[in-house]
């Protein structure tokens, strides 16, 4: 409810001719229909039809069954249908898992997205580097593989069973136990994947569920309205508008109390700092549906739950929760909106196209960079007064953290040493200073170099003088590529991926394909093969 509280959201197939696995430039091509054609434009907001959905598995089934030379797909390989979402405008998106001899492929999906209708295929991008032809006979058992990979943790609290599976987010796939071990680095939990060579027992990759950040104030206005739930004498911190978000402590216990009357206002309270986590996520919820036309936080109409009182200087996304901790002065509570919002970014990146982005620091710098994006969207989103946290591409730039102001600059990274553009450096960089070059890329693309009443920002290559498009056409740029994401995620596929959505929302015009474009340009991504063109 709502609450007003004392305290600080059957395709014809004739695909063209293509000369790359990855992408598809051109779409599927039915008989043409006049009355879609005479359509008029879709709401951002536009989820398709039961019959739309039908259509698009339809077209997508046809186009895998016909062009296996687009994924690499062997004559021992499957697919499966694994998630089918929406996006702006309707557009569809379809991952489908991969399997080999019956063996699970990491690596191998496959997102087709289709047009609002189903009905032509905008593009298939596959994250196979080479065609699998392994034998699936392990020389390291299941148990010595557990033990390896037990042994990456300093605290493990649980082990799950391993599971054989295809390794193929490198150039080479490989047969792999894949371990999930519950614990915790010298630093923060962690809930690692390890996945351990079958044939010779050494480690192949890891990567960690759980991704930190840092925090912001609790200044959202007093009083501030939340969604809750309950009737008189019994009321719950839990959104049953928004499935799944609810908030609590750290034992996951949601917060009740006999009135709906939440927080006092203060720094240091944790039923405050449930307000802010819940007023962040409802608005961050509100603005992916306005805005970038997504359906809550996972694309199919849920959320996460919220956990308070961290005893860290630390928030983080854990796979399952959030949870957020305090500054180091101990005086405010790590719940601001560009950090309740940059910690729910995480879920959406788990949560669009293939899920994760693989191992590596480039693809953590990108899985850091989207919270930081999804920060900036639902300030903007919110448009608060500049006596509460107005809209800006700073991140965290209220909490002082540790006395240095705020924790990373998205028009001009390097201010906090951070690289303002891509490098072959970039591989190497801690996550949270590989956020710089996507960052800055989608300052560019929203603002432009110059932007009136707004810092002024520069480019590394390419042309001086860029001019933006908006924050909420850079969002759904944005989204919509990222709806395409298979591992590992790279800043060339976001590159790619960025500009065919831009050229599927925007048909119309070459204005925002060009932008996308010039923006990725000016941080040193150049185009690769693929790259769709305009006109």
């Amino acid at each position: 409810m709502n609450s007003k509280l004392k305290a600080g959201a059957v395709a014809v197939l004739a695909i063209a001719a293509l000369t790359t696995p990855s992408a598809v430039n051109a779409a599927t091509a039915p008989v043409d229909n006049p009355a879609r054609a005479a359509s008029a434009e879709p709401p951002v907001y536009a989820p398709p039809s039961a019959e739309a959905r039908a259509q698009a598995v339809a077209t997508a089934n046809a186009t895998l069954a016909a062009r296996a030379d687009l994924t690499l797909k062997g004559e021992n390989e499957k697919f499966n249908l694994a998630a089918n979402v929406s996006g702006v405008k309707g557009l569809q998106y379809l991952t489908y898992s991969r399997s080999y001899r019956g063996l699970r492929v990491h690596g191998g999906e496959v997102v087709v997205a289709t047009d609002r209708f189903g009905e032509r295929v905008g593009s298939v991008e596959s994250g196979l580097q080479s065609r699998i032809t392994i034998d699936v006979t392990s020389r390291v058992d299941a148990a010595t593989a557990s033990a390896t990979a037990r042994a990456q943790l300093p605290t493990v609290e649980s082990v799950g069973t391993p599971e054989l599976v295809v390794h193929a987010t490198t150039t080479t796939p490989r047969l792999a136990w894949e371990v999930v071990v519950n614990g915790a680095t010298q630093e923060a939990p962690s809930v690692l994947h390890v996945f351990v060579d079958a044939l010779d027992g050494s480690i192949i990759e890891s990567y960690d569920d759980v991704h930190a950040g840092t925090g912001n104030s609790y200044y959202n206005g007093n009083p501030v309205t939340i969604q809750t739930s309950g009737s008189s004498g019994s009321y719950s911190m839990t959104d049953t508008t928004r499935p799944g978000l609810r908030c609590g402590g750290q034992n996951g216990a949601v917060y009740t109390k006999s009135t709906d009357n939440w927080g006092n206002g203060s720094g240091t309270n944790l039923e405050t700092a449930c307000v802010d986590a819940l007023y962040a996520a409802q608005k961050q919820w509100d603005m992916l549906r306005t805005w970038l036309g997504r359906n809550g936080v996972t694309g199919t109409g849920r959320s996460y739950p919220a956990r308070v009182g961290l005893a860290a200087v630390n928030a983080y996304w854990n796979g399952s929760y959030t949870s957020f901790g305090r500054n180091s002065a101990n005086t405010r509570q790590a719940t601001p909106m560009d950090v309740v919002a940059h910690e729910y970014g995480h879920a959406i990146f788990q949560n669009s196209g293939s899920g994760g982005g693989g191992s590596g620091n480039e693809s953590g710098g990108l899985n850091e960079s989207t919270g930081d994006i999804y920060g900036a969207l639902t300030e903007h989103y919110a448009n608060q007064p500049a006596t509460l946290d107005p809209p800006d591409y700073l991140v965290g730039e209220e909490v002082n953290l540790s006395g240095s102001g705020e924790i990373r600059n998205m028009y001009n990274p390097s201010a906090k040493g951070h690289p303002n553009c891509y490098s072959s450096s970039i591989p190497s960089t801690p996550v949270h200073s590989a956020a710089g070059p996507q960052n800055h890329w989608f300052y560019l693309l929203s603002e432009g170099t110059n932007p009136v009443g707004k810092p002024a920002s520069t480019v590394c290559s390419g042309p001086t003088t860029l001019t933006g498009i908006g924050i909420q056409k850079a969002g759904q740029i944005f989204q919509s590529g990222l709806n395409t994401k298979t591992a590992p995620w790279t800043h060339a596929k976001a590159r790619r991926a960025t500009v065919s959505a831009a050229k599927s929302l925007f048909p119309g015009s070459c204005v925002e394909v060009n932008a996308v474009k010039a923006a990725w340009t000016a941080v040193n991504v150049p185009a690769t093969s693929g790259e769709v063109a305009c006109p």
